[in-house]
């Protein structure tokens, strides 16, 4: 929930519109939440009050904990302001705060400090909070004065913390409308399938120019499985640049100022992964992830992500980079990806992703001429930015970037030998044939076709719109304007082919800060993407070269990454860095003269039965060992009755032996002094 700096949400809305449902559903992909309930118990014989109560109780999930601050309302503000940055809390409502507020079990009390403390408890709160609370200021003015005393109370109470929250949401018949921002958001309509377009089969025909202001690709919504819960018409994403690019028709210049992440974030999020309670090495080359998303998420607790939209770019070339390309291939890609099925289609739906096809302008043959026209190339970024920007403004926090078509590699490897001074051969990929073979006389035609592209520009500019014009072609140049758009909105990008790093490095001459928003998953063992990774300091985080198409490299290790991000955000601080203890210890004095047979002198090996150390062995500084492993159990051959047991073996959970383990089976201490993972 926590992105772009908005921390505290306040939810209003009037009697069984919905409110409480829409506040719930803002904190569903928080591991565990804090409710905190405020209304006084209900009358006993009020049976339909206590149906309302058991049925808010029956929507919590296991993993939620309740506290109620009734017995004291000014205690409120003190939960919250004592509440720890990795806590998520949920207050319904204040309506039942107000009306404790003003129980005259309460009074005499100062009504407006105690207003005032819980605004300014909301403002320095470093926890995710979303508080409910009735919207009373559209009804009518009530006739008796305790009426009218409530409904100044919570009308003061609202406008007070409605100031200190970083948004306000208005449910209105179960829809939300959004107060704070005062930015409008428009609502999304996401088809499930894709409506056919002239006839073809859904296929909308490639155009040589993209409309400035035409409608957008339509997103394809997964069917299985369902996408997880999230907030219906809301978006955590906003425009955090002045930056008119698509409104005022201003051009996409070198040299524009774009947001970086978080440059606290993501350091103190790794920091943070030292104290938790993980056993062995960690999380590895994995806490790449939970350095980029803290980053990109403005805090050091970061999230799964869970609106995902995948933009495939469908946009051939012709002439040599389109050697031993199968005719007809990509279309049938994108034809396949709109209708729901393939590779692509099928892990966005695994992973409850959107899926947009993206037709880009075709490319003209490079060993000839230009690839595109300059007014093309500017109307191919502004559309990509617009792509971009209407993501983020329907909540999307991650996009995926993917391509699909004919001679899509062998282009993006001339932008690289332009970027980059390689040479064609070596970041060519080998050409395969329909049924998996290489074809090497394919391959040997794009080289050429590469090289002869080069010479021919070898006296032209190396600008970032001229290696568009000349080299890249449409699917270069929309995913250059993607990126920048993503930039512009704080939305990360994973990339994995070599569309995309060609695009990296065309937009890192236009705004450098766009390469430290995107993550590269897996590099396919494609040469071109290894090289542009070096150049924009992209380290792969896995190396499974998996060649399944540009964007569905991301899409299989996307599960990966959300699993990573949920254990490093749920998982408690270890005890020895001042975490919960899973096993108490008993702190009551115990008489310690030995009485009995404990009297006598221990056996040969005994010893340390009948003495116990006075401190711990060095570097033992683990709390949650039991209590027989840094203190001296009872001595051998005390009977049952003598002596109270400070540890239990756990019955299995499964099949398998049940038999105890002897009281003094405790492990032993390492020798080395590492503690025990």
């Amino acid at each position: 929930m926590s992105v772009e700096g908005w921390n505290t949400v306040l939810v209003l809305g009037g009697i069984r519109s919905g409110k409480s449902e829409f506040a719930e559903s803002l904190v569903a992909d928080a591991p565990t939440v804090r409710y905190v309930a405020t209304a006084a118990a209900a009358d006993p014989e009020d049976t339909e009050w206590a149906t309302r109560l058991a049925a808010h109780r029956a929507r919590r999930p296991g993993s939620w904990t309740t506290e109620e601050t009734a017995d004291d309302p000014r205690r409120l503000a003190d939960v919250l302001a004592s509440a720890g940055p990795n806590e998520t809390m949920l207050v319904d409502d204040l309506g039942g705060w107000v009306t404790v507020l003003l129980d005259p079990a309460h009074q005499p009390a100062d009504d407006v400090a105690t207003i005032t403390e819980l605004a300014d408890a909301v403002r320095a709160s470093e926890a995710r909070i979303v508080l409910v609370s009735p919207e009373v200021g559209l009804s009518l003015v009530p006739t008796t004065p305790l009426g009218r005393a409530f409904a100044d109370a919570l009308g003061a109470a609202n406008r007070a913390v409605a100031d200190a929250c970083d948004a306000v949401a208005l449910v209105v018949a179960g829809q939300p409308v959004w107060l704070k921002p005062s930015a409008p958001v428009p609502p999304v309509d996401v088809p499930a399938r894709a409506v056919p377009v002239d006839g073809v089969d859904g296929v909308a025909p490639a155009a040589a120019t993209l409309p400035a202001d035409g409608p957008l690709p339509e997103v394809l919504t997964p069917t299985v499985p369902p996408a997880p819960p999230t907030a219906t018409g809301t978006t955590w994403t906003t425009s955090t640049m002045a930056l008119p690019v698509i409104a005022t028709g201003l051009v996409i210049q070198p040299g524009m100022e774009l947001p970086m992440p978080d440059e606290y974030a993501g350091p103190q999020a790794v920091q943070r992964l030292g104290t938790l309670d993980l056993p062995g090495a960690g999380l590895g080359v994995l806490e790449r992830v939970v350095e980029f998303a803290a980053a990109t998420q403005g805090t050091s607790t970061p999230t799964p992500w869970t609106d995902v939209r995948v933009l495939l770019l469908h946009g051939d070339h012709t002439g040599g980079v389109a050697a031993g390309a199968p005719v007809g291939e990509s279309t049938r890609l994108a034809r396949q990806a709109r209708a729901g099925r393939g590779t692509l289609a099928r892990l966005a739906a695994e992973n409850g992703a959107g899926l947009q096809v993206v037709d880009a302008p075709p490319a003209a043959p490079i060993e000839h001429g230009p690839a595109l026209d300059a007014d093309t190339v500017e109307s191919a970024l502004r559309y990509g930015w617009r792509l971009a920007e209407e993501a983020a403004e329907a909540g999307v926090r991650l996009l995926v970037l993917g391509a699909c078509g004919a001679g899509a590699e062998a282009a993006a490897a001339a932008v690289l030998v332009a970027t980059a001074g390689a040479e064609a051969p070596t970041v060519l990929g080998r050409v395969h044939t329909a049924d998996g073979e290489i074809d090497d006389a394919a391959w040997m035609v794009r080289c050429a076709t590469i090289r002869d592209a080069l010479h021919r520009t070898r006296r032209s500019p190396r600008d970032a719109k001229d290696i568009l014009a000349e080299l890249g072609g449409g699917d270069v140049a929309v995913a250059c304007g993607v990126l920048l758009g993503a930039t512009a909105r704080r939305v990360p990008v994973l990339l994995d082919g070599p569309v995309g790093l060609a695009a990296g490095m065309v937009a890192r001459d236009l705004a450098g800060q766009a390469r430290h928003w995107c993550l590269l998953v897996d590099h396919g063992g494609h040469p071109a993407v290894r090289l542009a990774a070096d150049v924009l300091g992209l380290t792969p985080l896995l190396d499974l070269r998996l060649d399944l198409g540009e964007g569905a490299n991301a899409l299989a290790a996307l599960p990966l990454l959300r699993s990573v991000l949920a254990l490093a955000g749920s998982l408690p601080v270890h005890p020895y860095h001042g975490g919960p203890d899973d096993e108490p210890t008993d702190t009551t004095p115990t008489d310690t003269t030995p009485t009995g047979d404990a009297a006598t002198a221990p056996a040969d090996g005994d010893v340390a039965a009948t003495t116990a150390p006075t401190a711990p062995a060095p570097g033992l500084a683990r709390t949650d060992l039991p209590a027989d492993s840094d203190a001296a159990p009872a001595a051998a051959g005390a009977g049952a009755d003598d002596v109270t047991p400070e540890f239990a073996e756990p019955t299995p959970a499964g099949p398998g032996p049940t038999t105890t383990a002897p009281a003094d089976a405790g492990p032993e201490p390492d020798p080395s002094g590492r503690r025990a993972g």
